[in-house]
């Protein structure tokens, strides 16, 4: 991974950040830590975990709400790799009552992979989910027996519907024989050693269990925790920033070169969670937020993907949920996390992680890196700028796929080439290639530029991808100035 390089100007700069809530009375306590996959930078709480007590620490537990849905998904994936279901079977093979209402728009059966990539037809149904938790899996039958509304043909659209992860809840059991939260102790929280994380209030000593609030005036109102149950899978986890660092150490370390296969899903599975599977409209949660209007937007399997044009991939989940707000995040390329944990009803702790790990790698100076290059690439791009300088059909045999003439004959792309040249005022003298910076998409692709006496050309190639290696696509334009 890239190295990275935190200092003290930089966490002090995150450590308002993330007092900042507080401060502002959006929650009574918040903790959040900073951290790759091989340091902790910061760690910290402020505020209080419970009103008129201390401050939150790092194995303070928390609901985490709908960061639920990767372990839902990480549950869903351990059964699909060992063969006890398929993504692509209707979701009537599990729960045979699903029905449609009278005005839904589709009657398309969805599929368990279309309910886990949020385009199962079913809309967003925020915050109604989350007082269903503690029903049971026969009154959630009930329900969808009734009959559930879709809004769209299942696979078209992104809508986040919590019914939808309540429902992969049952699949889960039918699949495994096994009741969810049973499965996913055993075969994800124990395995992963967890310690700080399970379904139950119970299971965690008072001073280690932070307590929920919603904001009434000025006055925070204390809500009880709802028992877990059939919805327990969308959202009613209990978790630590300790446990949750593992957790996302976990899914990253499937993303880096020589990724070990360690724990309980393979590296495939894991990194299938962290590939865009719906693309995600403007208008969803992740993507209204100022800072993130200029991204890319799409969900995985139980997570979020992002696309940025200077900084490149994150992956994240945020959660929502009566008392709580949470957020984990991650960058792809230099493995810098942020977990962010908060006590109080939607108060945003998406907004204050996306803050942190935004303001991390702008203070750090990063930028998406050059494509490395084979150097086969850069050989063939010195052959291509040769031949763009002084055209030699010799040459082009050589180094070009048959694909190259046959697509464009070389006579015409010499006139076409000599009509640049004369149109920038003839080219320098140079030996060096001057690579378009961050344009490239491969190791088998290069951009570079050839200046002129009056502008210069855009010089492109991609190299095929069989043995004996070869130039498959050379284009040349005016640069735009």
């Amino acid at each position: 991974m890239i190295g990275i390089k935190i200092d003290q100007d930089l966490l002090n700069g995150i450590e308002e950040l993330m007092s900042k809530p507080v401060l502002d009375g959006k929650c009574p306590g918040i903790y959040a830590t900073l951290f790759n996959d091989e340091e902790v930078f910061l760690e910290k709480g402020v505020g209080q975990y419970k009103v008129g007590h201390g401050a939150p620490t790092l194995d303070t537990s928390f609901r985490i709400a709908s960061c639920t849905k990767s372990f839902t998904i990480a549950a869903l994936l351990i059964l699909r790799d060992r063969g006890a279901l398929d993504l692509n079977q209707p979701i009537t093979d599990f729960v045979d009552e699903y029905r449609f209402s009278q005005i839904s728009s589709s009657k398309t059966i969805p599929t368990v992979g279309q309910l886990a990539a949020m385009s199962s037809g079913l809309p967003s149904d925020d915050p109604w989910a989350d007082r269903q938790e503690s029903i049971s899996g026969q009154a959630l039958r009930d329900i969808v027996s009734r009959g559930v509304h879709v809004t769209s043909i299942p696979g078209a659209t992104f809508q986040y519907s919590n019914l939808g992860f309540a429902l992969l809840g049952l699949v889960i059991e039918r699949a495994s024989g096994r009741d969810f939260r049973e499965f996913v102790t055993n075969e994800i929280l124990k395995p992963l050693g967890l310690s700080g994380s399970g379904f139950d209030k119970e299971l965690f000593a008072q001073d280690r269990l932070a307590v929920g609030y919603r904001k009434s005036g000025d006055s925070w109102i204390e809500l009880p925790f709802s028992k877990s149950g059939a919805f327990s899978c969308i959202g009613g986890l209990f978790s630590s920033a300790r446990d949750l660092r593992t957790w996302t150490r976990w899914l990253h370390s499937a993303l880096v070169p020589n990724a070990s296969s360690a724990g309980p899903l393979s590296i495939s599975s894991r990194r299938s969670m962290q590939q865009i599977v719906t693309s995600s409209p403007f208008t969803s949660h992740l993507a209204t937020l100022a800072l993130n209007e200029h991204r890319i937007f799409g969900y995985g399997l139980g997570l979020f993907v992002e696309f940025d044009p200077k900084y490149g991939q994150f992956v994240s989940h945020s959660g929502g949920y009566p008392g709580f707000s949470s957020h984990m995040r991650w960058h792809v390329s230099t493995g810098l996390s942020v977990v962010v944990l908060e006590n109080a009803t939607y108060s945003g702790a998406g907004a204050t992680a996306t803050e942190i790990l935004d303001y991390a790698l702008m203070k750090m100076g990063y930028e998406l890196p050059l494509e490395k290059k084979w150097p086969q690439t850069l050989e063939f791009a010195k052959h291509a700028d040769a031949l763009v300088r002084n055209w030699s059909s010799t040459l082009a045999d050589e180094v070009f796929e048959e694909n190259v003439d046959m697509d464009i004959p070389y006579a015409e792309r010499q006139a076409a080439i000599e009509i640049l040249i004369a149109e920038v005022g003839g080219l320098t003298a140079t030996s060096a290639l001057n690579e378009v910076a961050s344009a490239s998409e491969s190791p088998l692709h290069y951009i570079w530029e050839i200046p002129g006496k009056s502008g210069s050309l855009r010089c492109e190639i991609r190299l095929n991808p069989i043995t004996p290696i070869r130039i498959q696509t050379l284009n040349v334009k005016k640069a735009e100035v």
